[in-house]
C-alpha cells in the first residue's frame, strides 16, 4: 500500500472537466453519470422554459497552488470563441484571496449566451497568482 501512494505525484496545478447539456430531458436509458449530471446542472429549474435557460456548455476548473499561498492573488480568465460570433474572443474573470491554496471555479454559457452567441468552438484558461502564470489549458483548436 506504501509503494502506491509513493508513486502518486503532486497534483495538477490546472485541471478541466467540460460538460456539455444538449436537452432538459432525462431518460433512464442514459449512462448513469451522465443523468446525474443533467439533474445537478437542472436542478432548481421548474418549468421548461427554466429547464432550456441552463442548456449549454459547462466548464469547471480544479487549480491547486499550495507552495506559493500569500504571494499575490490568484486569477483565473477562461477566454471562449462562440460559433456565431466569428473571432470574438469572449473573457470570464474568477479572482480567489492571496490565502488560498486550491479552488474551484465553473464557467458556464447558457442561456440566451449560448443560443445566440453558437456554441464554443475553442477556449483558453489561464491559471495567474500575482503576476506569475502558474498554468494554461486550451482546446485543440485555440490559437
Amino acid at each position: 500500500m506504501l509503494f502506491l501512494a509513493a508513486c502518486a505525484g503532486p497534483p495538477e496545478a490546472l485541471v478541466v472537466k467540460q460538460f456539455k447539456l444538449r436537452d432538459e430531458v432525462t431518460n433512464s436509458r442514459e449512462e448513469p453519470s451522465i443523468r446525474m449530471e443533467k439533474l445537478r446542472r437542472l436542478h432548481g429549474a421548474v418549468s421548461m422554459e427554466e429547464r432550456k435557460k441552463k442548456l449549454g456548455q459547462y466548464y469547471t476548473f480544479i487549480w491547486n497552488d499550495p507552495k506559493a499561498v500569500g504571494q499575490g492573488k490568484v486569477e483565473l480568465v477562461f477566454q471562449y470563441q462562440q460559433g456565431a460570433s466569428g473571432s470574438l474572443v469572449k473573457k470570464m474573470i474568477r479572482e480567489f484571496p492571496a490565502s488560498a491554496a486550491e479552488g474551484e471555479a465553473e464557467f458556464a454559457v447558457i442561456g440566451d449566451d449560448y443560443f445566440i452567441g453558437g456554441k464554443v468552438l475553442t477556449w483558453k484558461a489561464t491559471l495567474r497568482r500575482g503576476n506569475r502564470e502558474l498554468a494554461s489549458r486550451q482546446s485543440y483548436l485555440w490559437q
